[in-house]
Formats: structure tokens, sequence, C-alpha cells
């Protein structure tokens, strides 16, 4: 198995279609059988789990593990990472933001590194349609703050698609804190006090509406940074 994909799912039931099938389609075509998609719905009160269920038949590469109690983003994917399989494990969001042809990029250019993450923020990526100047602010003034805290040299630690090595994805399964919408932070922190090495790689990325993250979560990830960095012995 060359490849694992973890997607994430909260209520998705009228988005995760059209990222299912293009994610398929795709990497059937590049990798025929060499893949596997695993979809992870966790907390859902809609009708995610019965579109997953119904798109999974009939094709062997598609998995799935429904998780009925609330386990955050970060939860679910590290629920993936334990259940793939592939020499290289990753993950994207279910909205389709990222879709395959770009995360396919990060598979072919991963090399020698242990990790390599998508970037909206670095040359040569491209955000459609452009985000608006209070999206801007807010992710301007986290990332000052995970580099303040962390020393953490990227320019886009949240952006919803990561791949690892295997052996990357299975030590940070064991060594994870966070499960909440700052897990992406816990997992580079780890890598970096680890001397990983993790590429950052310049994506086209599709802004979709309905973002999940609420003002008062955004003003409540910056006390988790903070609690998150205490913990990792400041």
């Amino acid at each position: 198995m060359k490849l694992s994909i973890i997607i994430p799912a909260y209520n998705e039931e009228k988005r995760i279609l059209p990222t299912l099938n293009n994610y398929y389609q795709f990497f059937k075509k590049q990798l025929n059988n060499d893949f596997e998609m695993i979809i992870i719905p966790n907390n859902c009160s809609d009708n995610t789990l019965m579109v997953v269920r119904k798109f999974s038949k009939g094709k062997n590469q598609i998995k799935f593990f429904n998780i009925s109690r609330y386990s955050g983003k970060g939860g679910a994917v590290i629920k993936g990472f334990e259940l793939a399989s592939g020499d290289y494990i990753g993950f994207t969001d279910a909205d389709g933001s990222t879709n395959a042809e770009n995360f396919f990029k990060l598979y072919k250019n991963i090399k020698n590194f242990d990790g390599i993450i998508a970037s909206r923020k670095i040359k040569g990526a491209l955000i459609k349609p452009p985000r608006r100047k209070t999206q801007n602010i807010s992710s301007f003034l986290f990332n000052k703050l995970v580099r303040l805290l962390f020393n953490l040299k990227y320019y886009d630690t949240q952006c919803g698609a990561k791949l690892f090595t295997k052996k990357t994805a299975k030590f940070l399964t064991k060594n994870y804190t966070e499960t909440g919408w700052i897990f992406d932070v816990d997992l580079l922190y780890l890598c970096k006090k680890n001397n990983l090495k993790i590429l950052e790689y310049p994506i086209q990325w599709t802004d979709k509406e309905n973002s999940k993250l609420s003002f008062l979560q955004g003003i409540n990830s910056i006390f988790k940074l903070v609690k998150l960095r205490v913990l990792h012995n400041f």
C-alpha cells in the first residue's frame, strides 16, 4: 500500500460526496489499487455516515470508521493514523478545499522528508477566491503567536492537508496531546522536538463557505496554544 488518505468529517453530508468522488477517481487512476481512503465521521448529527457508507459499497479502497462521541478533528485524524497501512499517511478536509490533484503534489514531493504540509501562504500558493481581510488578520496573528511560543518557522500550520511517512505518522499517534483545532501545531511541534524534517509546500486552495470555526473558538484557541506550550515543557 503506497498511500493512505484520512478524511475526518463532522456534519459534512452536504459537502463530502464531491470530495470523495474527486479523490477516489483521481487516485484510482494514479495509483490503481495502491491507495486507501479512510473516512472518519465524528460526532455527526446529520447523515454523513449514511453518505459515506453508501459511497464505500463495492470500493475496496474505501474504509470508514464512525466515532459517535466528540473526538475533535485531531482525534478523528489520529484514529485514521491508527487504522492506516500506507507507506505514506496523510489527511485532508472533507469539504474539498484541497482537491486530489493538489494532495497528489504533496505525495510527489515528500521525497526524503519525514512529512510535508500544504501551505496557502508561501510563494507559489493560490487561494480562490481571495480571503477576507479579517481572515487574513486573524490568521497572521495566530501564526505570529505560534512562532513566538513554539519557534515553528512555517507560514501556515493550519492548512488542512498534510502527509507523513508511516514511521512519522505512527510516532505522532503515540505521542499527540491535542485533538482540537490546534492539533496541527501539536503534531508539528512534536516533529520539531524530535528533529524530524517537514517540508512546507505551496498549493492551490479553494476557500469554502460555512467554516466551523467560530470567533469564540478562535479566541479560545489562543488560550489553548499557551496551555499546549506549557504542556510541552516551556
